[in-house]
């Protein structure tokens, strides 16, 4: 059976997902604060975590940070729990890591299914990338390390915004639908509502700068294309 943490303070919230999730079939560790999560952490890699981000003492935000610097969690799906509408909350989430968001209040159905969904994804992904160096213009990916460079300058991608960048160059030149980004590094279908990917592209264009960015073209309404401008 696979173990998910659920970390938030909210005692009936904590509850009713812990008995929603073990309905699901899922083995569920609840816990009120950070710390006390971090320390099972080191004693247990669950399959997948779920944070508030509003915590007593250190922030869902912050645990995360902390985890995802450690090599033994660097891939264990991370899902934050925002107040409805905060963007900030959201984008800051996955800046910081996390690979997705749900806003609060939430339905059961709605966390079951993005949690199934990155729990598939977790396990279809490879387990070794392909090595090579990849060059754009002034953008150059070292897929042996993950590591993306705008100028011969190191950029910090998070572990979804570099997948996101991957697959849009590993793809170039032709329109990427939204659709088809989601199923394959999110493993979502089109039931699933969701801003992930458009905060994703955000803060990877901020990430890669004005003259980068450019190479990741929006099609409305359809999807994005990469492209540069040599092309």
């Amino acid at each position: 059976m696979q173990k998910i943490f659920v970390i938030e303070d909210d005692e009936n919230i904590r509850n009713l997902v812990k008995v929603a999730l073990e309905g699901y079939g899922f083995l569920v560790s609840t816990f009120e604060t950070a710390e006390l999560a971090l320390k099972e952490f080191d004693k247990e890699v669950p399959d997948l975590a779920l944070f508030d981000i509003m915590l007593p003492g250190m922030s869902g935000l912050e645990a995360i940070k902390i985890l995802r610097g450690k090599e033994q969690f660097k891939k264990i799906p991370m899902i934050v729990l925002t107040a409805k509408d905060k963007e900030y909350d959201k984008v800051i989430g996955l800046d910081g890591g996390a690979d997705d968001y749900i806003t609060k209040p939430f339905g059961v159905l709605e966390l079951a299914a993005r949690i199934r969904s990155h729990l598939r994804r977790s396990v279809q992904e490879p387990a070794q990338e392909n090595k090579g160096h990849l060059s754009f213009g002034m953008l150059s990916i070292d897929t042996a390390v993950r590591e993306v460079f705008v100028a011969e300058q190191k950029i910090l991608l998070t572990y979804k915004e570099y997948e996101l960048l991957l697959y849009l160059v590993e793809n170039k030149s032709r329109v990427v639908e939204r659709e088809e980004l989601l199923n394959e590094l999110w493993d979502y279908n089109a039931e699933i509502e969701t801003r992930t990917l458009d905060i994703h592209i955000r803060t990877l264009r901020q990430k890669l700068g004005e003259e980068a960015s450019r190479y990741i073209k929006t099609v409305r309404s359809v999807g994005y294309r990469f492209t540069t401008d040599e092309e």
